[in-house]
């Protein structure tokens, strides 16, 4: 039986997915929790963590990016001030 996909809404940011993710752990240590409930929880949760791991990889690279700009700038300085 392959898993339905469904359209899943992105959260306003990595705070507010974080937020919500820390909520759902909450609920799913609940005895209570309804198993119909349970699986379309988990199905938020695995949205909400590939979302955060697509944020998280995203900046990293911006910020290689940026630091791999800084030390070519320097090292172009540190070349200048040689001559």
């Amino acid at each position: 039986m392959a898993a339905k996909k469904t359209s899943q809404a992105a959260p306003a940011g990595y705070a507010e997915a974080m937020t919500e993710i820390e909520s759902i752990l909450s609920q799913l240590d609940s005895s209570s929790i309804d198993v119909d409930v349970l699986a379309a929880k988990v199905e938020r949760a695995s949205f909400l963590i590939t979302w955060c791991n697509e944020r998280i990889t995203a900046a990293q690279l911006t910020v290689d990016t940026l630091v791999a700009d800084i030390e070519f700038e320097e090292s172009d300085f540190d070349e200048d001030e040689d001559e």
